[in-house]
């Protein structure tokens, strides 16, 4: 039996140009998990992660921490969805205004609104990626993670984790998206989702582990 680690990337630069480069307070996330996963376990044996900037620095920050990490390797599928598009195609869909808020509960509101919308949409939605596509794409990278030597860490996105959440909990035919959005909103950065893989398949042993982290590092954006 297997288990995967999935670690939400650390704190991103939120109301900056650039978005995708973490914070202090998110490379000091990564540090506090690496020491933690040094003393805790388990080693991993194989690493990947997406191919975002907050992906690769979240595990250099991880691998700071650890005594003779392995060398990571990238697999595109582990990328989060494209939450811009998602908010411009919203916009236009509805007519309703999207502001590019600074302010984090305003921004909060606004990215749950379109979100439930994306999901909701379906395949002829206008999304550049539909959700279903992006769920695919989710799953492609937790069966290939799978097949790795374990125990395997994967640094991702919270969309991405609480896609594959979902996935393994909610039964087949069921409505995937009002579940994903309850786990997407609670993730918190550089949290531990944990998944055993089997005979029976893959499971969720648990999700959005985060005791490494003291109060004051504790963030959801």
């Amino acid at each position: 039996m297997g288990v995967l680690l999935l670690v939400r990337h650390g704190q991103a630069s939120f109301g900056s140009d650039d978005y995708d480069v973490l914070s202090e307070t998110g490379w000091e996330q990564g540090r506090v998990l690496g020491r933690w996963l040094a003393k805790e376990g388990p080693d991993p044996a194989s690493v990947v992660h997406g191919g975002m900037r907050r992906h690769r620095e979240t595990w250099e920050a991880i691998a700071s921490g650890l005594s003779g990490p392995p060398p990571a390797e990238v697999d595109e599928d582990w990328a989060e969805f494209d939450h811009l598009a998602v908010l411009a195609r919203y916009a236009e869909a509805t007519g309703a205004r999207v502001d590019h808020t600074t302010d984090r509960r305003a921004f909060q509101e606004q990215f749950e609104i379109s979100t439930a919308h994306w999901a909701a949409a379906g395949p002829d939605g206008g999304y550049p990626e539909p959700y279903d596509v992006f769920v695919a794409r989710a799953r492609a990278a937790l069966d290939a993670a799978a097949a790795r030597p374990g125990p395997t860490l994967v640094v991702t996105s919270g969309g991405v984790i609480a896609a594959l959440a979902a996935l393994l909990v909610v039964p087949d035919g069921a409505a995937l998206g009002p579940v994903w959005a309850r786990f997407n909103t609670v993730i918190a950065n550089t949290s531990v989702t944990r998944v055993i893989v089997g005979a029976t398949g893959a499971r969720l042993l648990t999700f959005n582990e985060h005791p490494h982290l003291p109060r004051p590092l504790i963030t959801y954006r």
